[in-house]
């Protein structure tokens, strides 16, 4: 995930806007502004994988303010911000923006986004709550949580049917145990071989270890920015991460998960399971890349707690929709999205698209589909980085991808680079633009 800055001149003409306006922008009456028309900017997949919920949450739109009209555009991921900076000083914007989570954060900072009430959406007290952490900002609400993506522990079934291994772990104690199990039955005799694939600048999985254990990467702390890494709990959480890392995978130390992408070394059998996204399940099978002689072989779990009952947090990909300050018709707007997003239609969207809802009452929807339910499952619990424009200069600098390596290669250092991590992550999140 990388963030870019909002280029200057946008910024100054977001301040001017903010200086004008106020307030929160509310759904809408059925009367009000029944003669305007909004634009709604969505990202193709929306178009492709789920254009009936669009249709749907027009139609209920349209519904509740008669001769109001929707104007919805398709983007792509690559250019689409740039042209929403380029309206911020133009002024002729959407009033509906799409954006990706781990976007959205620069934007709430610079004031881009109107703020909106929580209590005007659907499902907003069991939203997923690393999107709504994405779309919150100073305890206000900018984006309303769309849709996940998670990840889970893909694994062999076979490989841990013939370790002796009968059902899936339910805690992470129960998963060392299992992954030791591997090890002896194909580590023995394989020196590549990997229980869990986990290679040392995977900062993805490797923090949900911290996060389950009560750490986190960084906190607010009397205005300004603290990082926590080396804080008792997050430490207990580096130390039960190096500790399962260090005696189940093989993988390179100073190696990532996409270089190379480790639904191909899974693919290729030195692997009993990786932890991974949803959309790596079917990479792993493909004709060309994959190997597709695992079909029936593979399935998936939440990544287990510590905590009996509870899966491991993990990090959460997706979208979030705002209304951009510049919006004309921002009460029409929060009213398309509390359209677009209920339940009906975000139950549409699993089934048809195979994204996670935006809520966790809705996390069994795909029960019966395999490469859907667990990761949905495991969205219930997740977690999501420090919500500043300044993180993306964390990401930038590889502090946490460093600190990880490093603590693999040299284990007895944990604390001394957590300690590293937290000072240069408190200096780079502090830092004036």
């Amino acid at each position: 995930m990388r963030l870019r800055v909002v280029a200057a001149a946008a910024a100054v003409a977001v301040l001017a806007l903010v200086a004008t306006t106020t307030g929160t922008a509310r759904t809408a009456s059925p009367a009000a502004a029944q003669k305007d028309s909004i634009t709604v900017w969505l990202m193709s997949d929306a178009q492709s994988n789920w254009p009936e919920a669009v249709k749907a949450a027009n139609a209920a739109f349209q519904a509740k303010h008669p001769g109001a009209d929707v104007n919805v555009q398709y983007q792509t991921w690559g250019d689409y911000k740039t042209k929403f900076e380029a309206t911020l000083s133009s002024g002729n914007g959407p009033d509906v923006l799409e954006f990706g989570n781990s976007d959205i954060p620069k934007y709430n900072a610079a004031g881009a986004l109107a703020p909106l009430d929580k209590s005007d959406f659907p499902n907003s007290g069991t939203w997923l709550s690393a999107l709504t952490k994405a779309g919150s900002y100073n305890g206000k609400l900018y984006g309303v949580p769309y849709y996940a993506g998670a990840r889970g522990v893909i694994y062999r079934t076979d490989q841990y049917k013939s370790a002796g291994i009968k059902t899936v772990p339910k805690t992470l104690a129960e998963f060392v145990a299992d992954g030791k199990k591997l090890m002896a039955k194909y580590g023995k005799n394989d020196p590549n071989y990997s229980a869990v694939y986990f290679p040392g600048r995977y900062w993805y999985a490797a923090m949900s270890f911290v996060y389950d254990y009560g750490g986190q990467i960084a906190k607010t702390s009397k205005g300004k920015w603290v990082g926590t890494l080396d804080s008792p709990a997050a430490l207990v959480g580096l130390n039960a991460w190096k500790a399962t890392a260090l005696a189940l995978s093989r993988a390179n130390k100073t190696g990532d998960e996409a270089h190379p992408q480790q639904a191909l070394v899974f693919a290729k059998g030195h692997v009993g399971s990786f932890i991974g996204n949803g959309w790596e399940w079917p990479y792993a099978l493909d004709p060309k890349l994959g190997n597709p002689g695992l079909e029936g072989k593979i399935n998936a779990y939440p990544m287990p707690s510590h905590v009996t009952g509870r899966y491991m947090p993990t990090f959460l990909g997706g979208s979030n929709l705002g209304v951009p300050v510049t919006s004309k018709n921002k009460a029409l707007a929060a009213d398309w999205i509390a359209a677009f997003t209920s339940s009906a239609n975000e139950t549409l969207m699993a089934t048809a698209g195979g994204v996670i809802p935006n809520t966790t009452t809705l996390a069994r929807v795909n029960a019966s589909k395999p490469t859907l339910a667990p990761f949905a499952e495991a969205a219930k619990f997740s977690w999501f980085v420090p919500t500043t424009p300044n993180w993306a200069n964390v990401e930038s600098a590889n502090v946490l991808q460093s600190m990880l390596s490093n603590i693999l290669r040299q284990p007895s250092k944990t604390k001394a680079f957590a300690q590293k991590a937290s000072q240069q992550i408190t200096e780079i999140l502090n830092a004036k633009s």
